[in-house]
């Protein structure tokens, strides 16, 4: 759904900042503790599957918008499924080169890959601070 005003352009943009900003601090702090903790695949892991992570996000945002708009101005769905899938293929690529060089943790790589729960759950806390803090008391 495209924003209607300003305002909510300004917030929806400020959204997708916070959520790149969470998903980059969430991955690099887990790749530096697991660095002190355990071997270099593991860090290495979650910094691929973390970069992996932000691609993908960006990726489907791009793609989505442009099938959105191609619907929208043609009055009739145009997504291209092909382009929307091949995220994956690409992602699943790069993963399973990684890991067969040996250069990576499987585990690790997935748990990069989450990072956008993570992102989630720091906005879910983040919005559910804020209605605590805000809210009108009665009376």
């Amino acid at each position: 759904m495209k924003p209607t005003t300003e305002s909510e352009a300004k917030t929806a943009s400020q959204l997708d900042a916070r959520l790149f900003r969470t998903m980059v601090i969430a991955v690099a702090s887990a790749a530096v503790i697991c660095l002190s903790f355990t071997s270099w695949r593991v860090s290495v892991g979650l910094l691929l599957g973390g970069a992996l992570s932000l691609l993908n996000l960006h990726w489907m945002r791009s793609s989505i918008a442009a099938g959105l708009n191609l619907a929208i101005n043609s009055g009739r769905p145009q997504f291209k499924l092909a382009q929307y899938v091949l995220r994956y293929f690409v992602i699943g690529i790069v993963v399973f080169a990684a890991y067969k060089l040996n250069l990576v943790s499987l585990p690790a790589t997935i748990v990069g890959l989450c990072s956008f729960v993570v992102a989630l759950f720091v906005e879910a806390f983040r919005e559910f601070y804020k209605s605590i803090i805000h809210r009108e008391e009665p009376g």
